[in-house]
């Protein structure tokens, strides 16, 4: 993973037009280098890739919340109608000609992830069942979607190109002023994420044995929820919904130590996802140059196939005794 994030960020730094060598990097850094070279790297390249490292590091947790929280390796942000409710709330004003100012967008973002998730929850009778509540949220994130195809149909041609782009997860033209918007949710998220972790160890127990341990199941889900969509819908205001990332970055983390629990894989996935973004972005700006292609298109193509291929090892179906298995987790507590 250290290897990936080395060479993603000198590929996101350094190619491109203008090239810029390798040795001339810690001038342009460091030394305020004013050539185009200069300007570009210091105020192009670096923010988008400390943008694309933050975002991959917000969903690759926040996956491994919801994950952790229904007791589902299947639970992603994309199935439970948070991204698709972020999405809403940040198109349904551009295409209503509604005036929106750069810092209300996160709002929109977090109104509508936020509107999703408590759907989700509420049609499945409170979080009653975690598989209920996937199944529930992928018909929540279907409704959703097809009222984005509502708005896209109302949209004109400017528009429909900007929502488009949008939906698929983009990282152009970004700046320090994107970075900046993240900073206050993240001051909010991370204390919310190292409460939380605890207590998504003992939901893995099942809901009677956490019941048991003093955590309110119900609760403590909408609890999770609450921390999920604070660490998507920044991102997807800035971003757009970037697929596939909180799918793929905690079963990385799982796979590094398969019996640890949550508390040890939350670092983990944050930093699995940030590589993913990283990653997954150099193509996105270099494979079809002059013309970039949206971030979203790349992570969903690495994590499909990924997905398959931890489908078919196995490694999604829970083992006996395993960290996936209630009981084998009561025995370990019980131990």
């Amino acid at each position: 993973m250290l290897a990936l994030l080395a060479a993603a960020s000198v590929c996101s730094l350094t190619l491109g037009t203008p090239y810029v060598p390798l040795h001339r990097l810690p001038a342009a850094l460091l030394d305020g280098d004013t050539t185009l070279a200069g300007i570009v790297v210091g105020e192009l390249r670096v923010p988008r890739l400390v943008l694309a490292l933050l975002a991959g590091a917000c969903l690759g947790a926040a996956g491994l919340v919801l994950q952790e929280a229904l007791r589902n390796p299947l639970a992603v942000p994309e199935m439970l109608g948070v991204s698709s409710g972020a999405a809403l709330g940040v198109a349904a004003p551009l295409v209503l000609a509604v005036s929106v100012p750069a810092v209300v967008q996160p709002l929109m973002a977090i109104g509508g992830a936020a509107l999703g998730g408590v759907l989700t929850l509420l049609a499945a009778g409170a979080g009653r069942s975690p598989s209920a509540v996937l199944l529930t949220g992928a018909a929540v994130a279907a409704a959703l979607q097809a009222a984005l195809l509502v708005l896209m149909v109302m949209a004109d041609q400017l528009d429909l190109q900007l929502i488009y782009r949008y939906l698929l997860g983009s990282l152009s033209a970004r700046t320090w002023d994107d970075v900046g918007g993240l900073w206050p949710w993240l001051l909010v998220a991370v204390p919310a994420l190292v409460l939380c972790a605890p207590v998504l160890s003992v939901l893995r127990l099942g809901d009677e044995d956490a019941e048991t341990l003093g955590v309110r199941a119900r609760r403590a889900r909408f609890a999770a929820l609450a921390v999920a969509v604070v660490l998507i819908a920044p991102v997807t205001a800035v971003c757009g919904p970037v697929a596939w990332v909180g799918f793929l970055a905690p079963h990385l983390a799982r796979r590094l130590a398969p019996r640890a629990d949550a508390v040890r894989w939350l670092p983990w996935s944050a930093a699995w996802g940030a590589a993913v973004v990283a990653v997954a972005d150099v193509p996105a700006r270099l494979a079809l140059a002059p013309v970039e292609t949206p971030v979203g298109a790349w992570t969903a193509l690495l994590g499909v196939p990924a997905g398959v291929a931890l489908l078919r090892s196995g490694r999604l179906r829970p083992r006996d005794g395993g960290p996936t298995d209630p009981a084998g987790a009561t025995r370990e507590a019980a131990r």
